[in-house]
């Protein structure tokens, strides 16, 4: 069983950063793929950014240039940095990951932590 912790939100106003985290623990575990999602009231789940286990990220086109995605594998922790922040950006945003190897994997997905974002 691994567990996700996002934090980081809070209410900013457009142009402000948040640098949001996500903390995974458990036991016996390697997170495989990994990213941050969001949602928006009245909207679907969609992709911001990813970041596969050699390193490579995708991001959404929304946010690229924006928001930058890492992660830390000694520390289990996945962070996305988020700059210049629009009203549209307002979300919940929520920290997924993989754990396994392809055909044996469990996917997780943390409580998520609000991003609001005024004009």
């Amino acid at each position: 069983q691994v567990q996700l912790v996002e934090s980081g939100g809070g209410l900013v106003q457009a142009g402000d950063s948040l640098r949001l985290s996500c903390a995974a623990s458990g036991r016996n575990f390697n997170i495989n793929f990994t990213g941050w999602y969001r949602q928006a009231p009245g909207k679907g789940r969609d992709l911001v950014a990813t970041i596969n286990s050699d390193g490579t990220t995708n991001y959404a086109d929304s946010v690229k240039g924006r928001f930058t995605i890492s992660r830390d594998n000694t520390k289990n922790t996945v962070t996305l940095q988020t700059n210049n922040l629009k009203p549209e950006d307002a979300a919940v945003y929520y920290c997924y990951c993989t754990v396994g190897v392809p055909g044996r994997l469990s996917s997780y997905w943390g409580q998520g932590t609000q991003v609001t974002v005024s004009s």
